[in-house]
Formats: structure tokens, sequence, C-alpha cells
């Protein structure tokens, strides 16, 4: 029978997840899509697959999804929502972060096409399950089986397809992609990639961008909303200031990490910097429900939910939840932003990572509970899910600023005021954005009074 080791602190598990000699081991049952993919490597092999990657997952990247990609993204999905006064967020969270992961994984999504986009919802819901197998309390056959048959499907809809169009673009000397697919091509032979592996990466990554900043952008909402109950007057600080709303994420990140538990096999005995001893061969289980909630870290309350907590210098406000060392996840920066630094930082410069941006567009369209339809958990699971989430949503909010373009002489002096409400349209004329209804009404009219051609107007 194998050793297990399980470590509940802190300190303990940043430095096994640091460890060489422990080898990934969280996706043993999940080999059906997760077979050779990067997180499941050790050694040189994943040493050089990760260095072709990551030359895709860098800052100039995040900054291209997180300003000239998602905002389209967001409204697209929650707009018709917004209009009829409600939706329900495990759905809309899952479609906006499945566009954005098709075009990181490298696949060819028609936004317009509701059945293309069914259809590859259905079978990434399938995907998920490999990675819950092990916690499921459903037939574990069945459910491979099926799992199988959604990546045969996937394979021939959108796969192949993707994968035929790039290397044509190769063939005729074409402008790349830059997605994951694109990428991995290019290096095939240099990696001695087999067709199979470069399927189930491309898979994966479609799979990991989707999944966990839609369920993590699901309970940053429900966090919010609870801490917003027991402090009202936070609302318009969520609406005003990003960082507040990044460091809710980042709470929310802390007590939900994706999984309850990170695994790793020793292949080689290790003794950890507080003396404890980890045999050769035995499977290592660090719990992360217990090491994020470590109250030598984080403080006696813990276990609470608290945007404004002081997190102790050189500690990640998410904890351990992206993991640590040669597997820290690649795209945490996409999901979650860079940790404030504080300075001269301005939020124009700042990467706020993208459920930061999903959530407070949430608060910016008033949303809240219904009181008719309460959120019900995913009880097929042992992992902390929701099945529904529905909420209430203004359709107008009657703050929103109207800027008359045929006065508008485009001087941009509410642009430069306040960038994150204002921006020039493609005529180079102003126009407001979906945050500037969340400035304070005093603002706004400030905004306006200064407004050289008196062409933005507020309602009273």
């Amino acid at each position: 029978m194998t050793e297990r080791v399980v470590l509940d602190r802190y300190a303990d598990a940043q430095d096994a997840y640091r460890r060489k000699e422990l080898r990934q081991a969280q996706y043993d049952d999940a080999d059906v899509v997760m077979a050779d993919v990067l997180v499941n490597l050790h050694g040189t092999e994943h040493r050089d697959r990760r260095r072709v990657e990551n030359t895709l997952f860098r800052r100039a990247t995040f900054d291209h999804f997180e300003r000239e990609v998602f905002p389209d993204v967001i409204d697209g999905v929650l707009a018709p929502g917004a209009e009829a006064g409600r939706t329900e967020l495990v759905h809309a969270g899952h479609r906006m972060m499945l566009h954005v992961a098709a075009l990181v994984a490298g696949l060819d999504l028609d936004a317009t096409d509701v059945r293309a986009v069914d259809d590859l919802q259905g079978q990434l819901s399938l995907f998920t399950e490999a990675l819950t197998l092990k916690q499921s309390k459903l037939d574990k056959e069945e459910r491979r089986a099926a799992i199988e048959r959604a990546l045969v499907e996937w394979t021939d809809q959108f796969y192949s397809p993707a994968r035929r169009k790039r290397l044509e673009t190769r063939r005729t000397g074409g402008e790349p992609s830059r997605d994951v697919l694109s990428v991995l091509l290019d290096h095939q032979d240099d990696l001695g990639l087999p067709d199979d592996v470069l399927r189930r990466e491309t898979a994966f990554f479609l799979l990991v961008a989707a999944h966990t900043s839609a369920t993590a952008f699901v309970r940053s909402a429900h966090h919010v909303l609870e801490w917003l109950t027991a402090h009202p007057g936070d609302v318009d600080r969520l609406r005003t200031d990003p960082y507040f709303a990044q460091r809710c994420v980042h709470e929310t990140l802390r007590l939900n990490s994706s999984s309850n538990v990170g695994m790793r096999r020793a292949a080689e005995a290790v003794t950890l910097r507080s003396g404890v001893v980890i045999p050769r061969d035995s499977l290592v289980v660090i719990d992360l429900r217990a090491v994020n909630r470590d109250t030598d870290v984080f403080g006696a309350d813990a276990a609470e939910f608290d945007p404004d907590r002081v997190i102790p210098h050189g500690v990640p406000p998410y904890g351990l939840t992206f993991a640590a060392g040669m597997h820290v996840c690649i795209g945490q920066d996409l999901a979650a932003g860079v940790v404030q630094r504080g300075g001269a930082e301005t939020p124009d410069g700042h990467l706020f990572g993208l459920i930061t941006l999903a959530v407070r567009r949430l608060f910016e369209l008033d949303v809240r509970l219904d009181p008719a339809d309460p959120p019900v958990r995913d009880t097929t699971t042992e992992r902390v899910y929701w099945a529904r989430y529905p909420v209430l949503l203004s359709s107008v909010d009657a703050r929103a600023p109207r800027v008359d373009r045929e006065s508008c002489v485009g001087s941009g002096r509410c642009v430069t005021e306040e960038p994150t409400a204002f921006r020039f349209g493609p005529d180079d004329l102003a126009e407001a954005t979906p945050a500037a209804a969340s400035l304070p009404p005093a603002r706004l009219r400030e905004i306006a009074f200064g407004c050289p051609a008196a062409a933005i107007h507020v309602e009273d």
C-alpha cells in the first residue's frame, strides 16, 4: 500500500511544490484528456515544452486579451441578461471564458454560431469531468467512456480543422496565429510531439483556461455578494476601485482553489526544511484548503473572506492556489492579473486579470440575488461547485452618461481625466465605457461641466 504524507501547513506545501524530487500526481485518473500534457511532465521534458509555451504566455499577450478582447466578450455575454433583467452566472461564466479559451488554445470558434458554441461548451463540460473523476460520485467507467466520445467529436469538429488551417498558413508563408496550437506546431519536431499528445495539449489548455476561470468567476460573485450584505458601503468601492475588486477575486481564489488538494509522488526520499520526511514512492497530499487557511500566515480569521486582509510580504494573496515551483500555473496572470505593488502604479498600466474584469462588470450592472430563485450547489462532485447561480441585473443604469457625438470635438479632456470611464471611438470622438456608470454622480457632473463642447449629458 502506498504511503501517504499529508501537508497542511503553508511553509511545508510551498517547500514541497518547489522540490524537483516530487513529481506531479494530480491527474493520474484523468489520462483520457491529460496524458503527457504539460502539467504532467517532469524534468527536461517539462522544461523544454514550457519554454516553448512561455513565448505565448507573456505580458503582451495578457494585455491584449484584457484590454482588447475580453471587454467585448463580457458585454456580448452579459448584454442579453442585462436587457432581460436577469441571468444565470454558471452559464454566463463558462460562455465568457470559453471564447477566450478557444483563442488561447487555437480553435477557430465563430461566436455568432450558437450551435457550434453550444457543441464546444458541451464537449468542454465532459472534459472537465476528467479533472474531477477521482472525486466524482457517478459511475467512473461510464463517465470515462463519455469523455472519450466527446474528445473524438471535438477532434472532428474543432481540432482537426484548426490544425489543417494552421498547417496551410505555414505552407503558404502566411502570418501565424498566436495560440498554443500554432506555437506547438512550429516546434512539434523539436519537441518530438506525437500528434495525439499535441491534440491533448490543445484540449488541456482549452479546459483549464475556460473551466477554472469560469468557476472562480461564480465563486467570486458569491463571496462579494455575501460581503456586501455585511458591508453595503463597499459597493461603491467595488465599482470605482479596480484594485479592491481584484483583492476580492484573490481572496476568493485563496479560499477556493480549483482543487481541494495538490498531489505529488516522491521519485526520491525528501526531507522538508521543517523536518517532515517524505519517503521514496510515497504520495504527497497537499491539503490546499488547510494550507490557504494557515493562521500562522493569513491570520486568526484565515477561514473568513476579507478582501482587506493584510498579507505577509512574499506571500501571494491567493495563497498556493496556483501552486508553486516548476508547475506553477502558466496562465495565472491572465486569469488573476498581477499583484498590486503600490508606488506610482496606475490602473491604466496594471494587469487585473479576466476574472476581475468580469466581476466588476457584474456589479456595474447592479447584480443581486434573485429571492425567488436561489443558487443551487452541484451535488455530483465533492468539490465546491455551483450547479446554478441565478441573479438579477439592472438593464439600464440611470447614471450612465451620454456623449452627444454631433457636439463632441474630440478634445479628449474626459478621456484624460477618467480614462476607464471614457475612451476614443473609431472616429476619434469620445464615448462612455460601461465603467462610466459606476462613477459617483458628483464626479460625472464635474466631468460633464468641464467638457469644452458641452457634449456630455448626465441624468439627474
